[in-house]
């Protein structure tokens, strides 16, 4: 049926290209955005398209930024420059910005090293970390990856490229449950693997 209304169709093909929506959400999120009033569906264009042409990726920590601004994290004297937390994704330090707990600076990956979808060490920014920290006043390494095999694979990796630097590198405490995403935590359980973290 729906081959016979071809602006739909292409809407609901546009829609599949999101990743992390549901085959099953495709005609429900196609509904809500057809019966929106037009003020709303132009209001979500535009917020949309400003944030594609002004929010970029600080070239120090690759953590999302307003173009024409300094980054929230680096730019921050009050910070602890001298550590530094490495995380998958932005939702994940979200995730830890929620403890209130960790008031160091990040470093975002932008997501694991899985051959099987054909994602290397080299398409990470694993080297413009090992980059920022030499001859740097880092002088400790949290890594924060989820405890998937993923995650504990890329973290392995990014201790190993960090061994030559002789920055202490921890990782977090073994009190989250294996498998566990951090985006899907509560605030306590990420504060005190945070606050628990040990030698990796």
């Amino acid at each position: 049926m729906i081959h016979k209304l071809p602006t739909l169709a292409h809407l609901c093909k546009a829609l599949q290209q999101v990743p992390y929506l549901a085959s099953k959400n495709l005609y429900r999120v196609a509904t809500y955005f057809l019966l929106s009033d037009q003020k709303k569906i132009d209001s979500f264009c535009l917020a949309l398209l400003a944030a594609k042409r002004n929010i970029i990726l600080c070239p120090i920590c690759c953590v999302w930024k307003e173009r024409e601004k300094p980054c929230v994290f680096c730019d921050d004297q009050s910070r602890d420059h001298a550590l530094i937390c490495v995380v998958e994704t932005w939702q994940e330090l979200m995730a830890i910005e929620k403890t209130e707990g960790y008031k160091g600076l990040y470093h975002v990956l932008g997501g694991t090293i899985c051959p099987l979808e054909g994602v290397g060490p080299e398409d990470l920014s694993i080297d413009a970390l090992v980059k920022r920290v030499q001859g740097s006043t880092v002088t400790e390494i949290i890594l924060a990856t989820n405890q998937t095999p993923e995650g504990e694979a890329t973290a392995m990796y990014v201790a190993r490229k960090l061994k030559e630097t002789g920055i202490k590198v921890s990782c977090l405490a073994r009190g989250m449950p294996v498998g566990a995403v951090l985006e899907g935590l509560d605030k306590l359980t990420v504060y005190k693997a945070l606050a628990e973290r040990r030698l990796f």
